[in-house]
Order: C-alpha cells, then structure tokens, then sequence
C-alpha cells in the first residue's frame, strides 16, 4: 500500500527552518543585505534637485516612506521626498502644489512596468512638465515595457530582480535608490538587514526569537488570529502600514489542504491609540495577539516646562520630565496592564536609536517572521492571487469602458 499525505501539519523548527534555508538561491531578498550599492551611490551624487517625486503604489512605496517617515524627524535632509501612490484626483493635486515642477526628479517605480495607478500618475504629470532624461529615472524589472520605454528616452534605469517582489522590495532598488538620493547611509541600512540575516541562517539570536514568535503564532491562529503591532512613536506609522501590506498580502492564503489563512495585521500608535483600541483590547474578545515596539533613544529631550499654566497643580508630577521619558512610561503603563490580565498574548521590541541601521534591522526581521510563519502554515508566501484577480477585473472593464 502507498501512502502520501497533502494536509497541513505543523512541522518541526528545525524543518521549517530548512525549508527558508531552500529558498535562498530563488527567493530574492535574502540575498538584498549583500548587494554592491556603488552604482546607486555613484547616481545619488548627481542629482541636485531638491523635490524627489516618488511615483508607484504598494510595495513600491511603503518601504521606502516607512524609512523616510522614521528617519526625517531626527536627520536634516536637504531634499525632500514626495509619494504620489494613489488615483485620488484631490491627492495627486494637492501634492503636485507642493513641487517645484522645474527642480523635481521624478522616479517612477513598478515592478512590472504597467502598473495602471502608476503609469496613470506618470501620464498626467507628464502633461504638466517635460519629463525626459535630465529630470527622470525609471525602476523596473529590466525587460518590462516601462524599462524599455526608459532606454527609448536615455533615461537612467535600475533593476528590480524578478525574484523579489514588491513587498520584499524595500532593501532594493526600490528602497535604496530615492533614500540614497535623499541622503541617507544606505550602507549602514543594509549593515542592519545583514546582521539580522546572519544572526537567523546561524541559528543565533534572532533565530531563536524569531522561530518562537512564529510558532506561537501558528499553533495558537485558530484562537489568536489578529496581530496587532502598538508602535510607541509616531514615526513608525509608515513602518505600520509596511507591515500591513507585508502580513496581509503574504500570509492571507490558501493552504496545501484548502483551508483559508487568517492572521489578520493590525498597526496602531501610541499613546494615541490608547484613547481607542486600547479597550477593544483589554475587555473585547480574546482573540489578538500584540507585539509593542518602543524606541530607547529619540534624541530628543524636550522636557515638559512648569509653571505655565494656572489652575492644574494636581499635574505637576509631569513638570521637567522629557516627552520621551512620558511615551516611555505610557508605553510601559499600557504593558503592564495587559500583563496583569494575563490573557493576552504580547512582547515588547525596544529600538536602540532612530537611525538606518536599527529600522532595517526592524524590518528585515519582519521580513523573516513572515517567511517562516508563511513555512508554518504552508502556503506561497510569495504570490497574491487575491490581489491579482481584481487587477484584471479592473484592466477589462477600462478596455471595454466604451
């Protein structure tokens, strides 16, 4: 008698951790800390406008604003990044005032070259200023059409490796091109990636962190099924949004025996958040893990003044304490509570410093969890069938539009 078995089972650590080993040499990103930056940088030093228009949609953009967004508020960047991503005729006039049309360099970035949000974007800015060589460089897969269209035009192009897709992006191209151009030290943002990359395939310390939160995760999805990050700093709202895509996007599947994955992402701000989805937390159903990333050192320390208000004495307990000891604090007041429920699942992720090296080691650890957790439950964490099938939809109802 044969026997052979397609249904899901949990698998070992040590299994799971041999099958991401296996993806290396066809799954793009694990290889994106190791790259040679040197023509990015070379390029970088050309540019001299000051307004960098981003145009793209997706894993084309969230990366890059996640980094940008974390970084901008404590680094003075003599350029600025703008972030055309959506169809919104409002949005996109709106950040259009904001340009110098005449000083902007425009990137346009799509894996695919047709993407239609991206090249619709791409068309109307076109009407408003030449766009050509001297103001334009394109980000593609290197025979798509939009890559073509670029050599067409002696614009100045640089790849997307089939292999990574747009999620997995961030620490390519895609990522390090518009943040090199801003300023920022890619080297050190890929120096943070690495060391994440070689402490999981050594099986050292993120290994063991990482494999524990996952397989938490899994064996407990059925009953836990929605991850919530609490991001103590209102810049991690773009890594917030990052995450989403990422853990939306890659782990909402189907898996080998038909059953339908659903690790649901939610991203929230403290102390904000505390003033609304804290208590869906605390008293509602049982069924979120949470994950609190708190940031050791915001160098900054403005201090809350005293005596600049009458009449609110009782309050005085705040007067010369740093915002960044208060977030701190409201950070832990929030974990502490959640401890002593005992019910709820959490950890706490502490960032060292505001700066590349700690974000991308953030991010590319995100990156692995993902991948593992996807390992776990059997699915393509790779594909986006579900994504796929309304872009169809959408690109025939447009051809047939008349």
């Amino acid at each position: 008698m044969q026997y052979s078995k397609s249904f899901y089972q949990i698998k070992s650590s040590q299994t799971i951790f041999d099958y991401v080993k296996d993806e290396i040499t066809k799954i793009g990103y694990y290889s994106l800390p190791f790259q040679d930056t040197s023509k990015i940088k070379e390029y970088a030093k050309q540019v001299s406008k000051k307004h960098i228009a981003i145009v793209g949609i997706g894993g084309s953009t969230l990366g890059t604003f996640a980094i940008y967004q974390f970084l901008k508020r404590t680094k003075e960047f003599d350029k600025k990044l703008h972030f055309f991503e959506t169809t919104d005729p409002t949005d996109i006039k709106q950040r259009v005032k904001k340009l110098d049309l005449e000083d902007t360099l425009f990137l346009i970035i799509s894996k695919s070259g047709t993407t239609i949000e991206t090249i619709s974007i791409f068309k109307y800015l076109a009407s408003l200023v030449t766009i050509d060589a001297k103001n334009c460089a394109i980000i593609s897969e290197e025979d798509s059409k939009l890559t073509s269209f670029a050599k067409k035009q002696n614009m100045t192009t640089f790849d997307i490796p089939k292999n990574v897709g747009g999620r997995f992006s961030v620490f390519s191209t895609v990522g390090l091109v518009p943040l090199a151009i801003l300023g920022v030290n890619i080297d050190n943002l890929l120096k943070g990636a690495k060391e994440v990359h070689n402490s999981f395939f050594n099986q050292k310390g993120y290994y063991e962190t990482i494999m524990e939160k996952a397989r938490f995760m899994v064996e407990n999805k059925n009953r836990f099924n929605i991850n919530v990050i609490f991001s103590y700093s209102a810049s991690l709202e773009g890594f917030n949004k990052w995450y989403i895509q990422l853990w939306g996007e890659s782990l909402g599947k189907i898996n080998i025996n038909g059953t339908k994955q659903a690790l649901t992402p939610i991203g929230l701000i403290g102390p904000v958040d505390q003033h609304s989805f804290l208590q869906l937390i605390a008293e509602g159903k049982r069924d979120k893990t949470v994950t609190f990333i708190k940031v050791a050192d915001f160098q900054d320390e403005t201090k809350i003044p005293s005596n600049t208000l009458n009449g609110f004495e009782e309050l005085e307990y705040v007067d010369n304490l740093t915002f960044a000891k208060l977030i701190d604090e409201q950070a832990n007041a929030t974990i502490e509570s959640l401890k002593k429920l005992g019910d709820i699942p959490h950890d706490v992720i502490t960032i060292n410093r505001v700066d590349e090296y700690n974000i991308a080691k953030l991010m590319y650890s995100y990156q692995l969890l993902t991948s593992v957790v996807g390992k776990f439950v059997q699915i393509n964490t790779y594909n986006q069938p579900g994504v796929e099938s309304g872009k169809q939809i959408l690109k025939e109802k447009l051809k047939n539009k008349g």
